[in-house]
């Protein structure tokens, strides 16, 4: 083995999911419905009509899947709680049924020596808070923080690491700026408003778990680097617009209690003046941060992509995966630079990275090959390290994601996971990726350089 690639004995390897995308059973034992349930529902949302009824159906067999993390290597568990799972209204009366499921997910996982990191919003509102204005009420700051309290008092003693939110800018992009997501509103004047009210629920939740925790908190952000297509001045602001709405937007003002100056350009009379308390809400010392890397995008001006006015240009020479975007591993490691260049010395986690490739059937010998996926891993860890020998303060990376799921509005038809999941029969296949990444925690990354690793994996059909 090659010790260049070596990562410190106490980094964290991990994978990562969240609720809605594998849990199935979404109403069962009084959980109450999110806005996932009723997007899903909604004729023409999801490609092949697709819900996460059933998904993977985690919910009643999360102790075999942790059986098999353990059997990967895993040293930890990104998972998401579904807020309407333990809060069937959202506020109020507590659903003990629910609330125990996640109780018994995260000793399971202890027993198995496997560390949780728990997401309180991975973008499941219940439904019934969504029928009360959901991120456009400002009373959602208190009803996420008194539902993080409830979290927090009761598995802060055993969860180490809880992330507030996750990707805020998909929830505000895809639910309500164009509408591809739930709950599915497309208004210029309802983006701004939503993307605030997530920051002041995530100051909100900070807040409370100072005063209940006893461990870490962070928030969690997707980060795509932005290039401009050529030198002109046009492209150039195009992709200062475009990093701003996207890279910035929620990590300025959770930073520095302030939004870039590029979000009146880009909403113009609907970007609002927020008071300056709500700023000082918003920017709560964090412990961490968690980054999602996929892709990057090289960006041209263009005044019909509302409302940023910058179209991303597609790289002819690029290997591209299933869901369009560009395999470019040194973003991840200029992300991982610029992260601690503009923010300072933040401690970082990778919380998900990964992509969807076409995997063929698993074969008779229970082998399913996926050469793609594991030198989009090993790349991207590769890419990690450079930047942890840079001096990133990089404390964990979770590879998204531990199976095949519901990818959102793409339905099961896009897969990212590491372990195949036959969607009739729910037999779990670990792909070579999973038996690659496998190799890679056994031996803290020495692995990585050797080429032959690569063969050795794709010849493994054991766990």
């Amino acid at each position: 083995m090659n010790p260049d690639f070596q990562f410190p004995d106490s980094f964290l390897w991990g994978s990562a999911t969240s609720a809605y995308q594998i849990e199935g059973s979404p109403t069962a034992d009084g959980a109450g419905p999110s806005i996932w349930q009723r997007f899903a529902h909604t004729p023409g949302n999801i490609t092949h009509g697709d819900t996460g009824d059933v998904a993977c159906d985690h919910y009643r067999r999360f102790e075999s899947d942790v059986a098999l993390m353990q059997q990967l290597g895993l040293q930890a568990y990104r998972f998401s709680i579904a807020w309407g799972r333990v809060l069937p209204d959202g506020t109020g009366s507590v659903n003990a049924k629910g609330l125990d499921f996640y109780e018994r997910l995260v000793d399971c996982l202890l027993a198995h020596g496997i560390q949780p990191m728990a997401t309180l919003y991975h973008w499941d509102l219940p439904e019934a808070l969504d029928n009360r204005g959901g991120w456009l009420n400002p009373d959602i700051a208190h009803w996420f923080s008194d539902y993080a309290s409830l979290m927090f008092r009761t598995l802060d003693d055993r969860v180490k690491l809880w992330c507030t939110l996750n990707e805020p800018w998909v929830v505000t992009d895809g639910g309500y700026l164009h509408g591809t997501l739930a709950p599915g509103h497309r208004n210029l004047y309802e983006a701004p408003i939503a993307t605030h009210h997530l920051m002041r629920a995530h100051g909100a939740a900070v807040q409370t778990y100072r005063s209940v925790g006893q461990h870490q908190i962070g928030l969690v952000v997707n980060i795509e680097p932005k290039h401009p297509a050529s030198n002109t001045e046009q492209d150039r602001a195009a992709t200062r617009r475009a990093d701003a709405y996207m890279n910035r937007q929620y990590l300025d003002p959770a930073i520095y209690g302030r939004y870039p100056a590029e979000m009146g350009e880009i909403f113009g009379d609907a970007w609002p003046q927020w008071p300056q308390a709500d700023m000082e809400l918003i920017r709560q010392p964090i412990d961490f941060l968690g980054v999602n890397y996929y892709t990057r995008s090289v960006n041209r001006h263009d005044d019909s992509a509302w409302p940023v006015r910058a179209a991303p240009v597609r790289q002819s020479q690029a290997t591209i995966t299933e869901t369009g975007w560009e395999v470019y591993p040194q973003g991840l490691t200029d992300t991982l630079l610029w992260l601690k260049n503009r923010y300072g010395d933040l401690p970082l986690y990778v919380t998900e990275n990964g992509s969807a490739f076409y995997d063929p059937p698993v074969a008779e010998d229970g082998h399913l090959d996926d050469p793609l996926r594991v030198n989009y891993l090993q790349k991207h860890l590769k890419a990690i390290h450079h930047a942890i020998a840079q001096g990133v303060n990089l404390r964990g990376y979770f590879a998204w994601s531990l199976l095949d799921n519901l990818e959102w509005s793409h339905g099961f038809s896009k897969r990212f996971g590491l372990v195949h999941v036959n969607l009739k029969t729910q037999q779990r296949t670990p792909k070579s990726s999973a038996h690659f990444y496998a190799r890679v925690i056994a031996s803290r990354g020495a692995v990585l350089n050797e080429p032959q690793v690569l063969a050795d994996t794709l010849q493994s059909t054991t766990v």
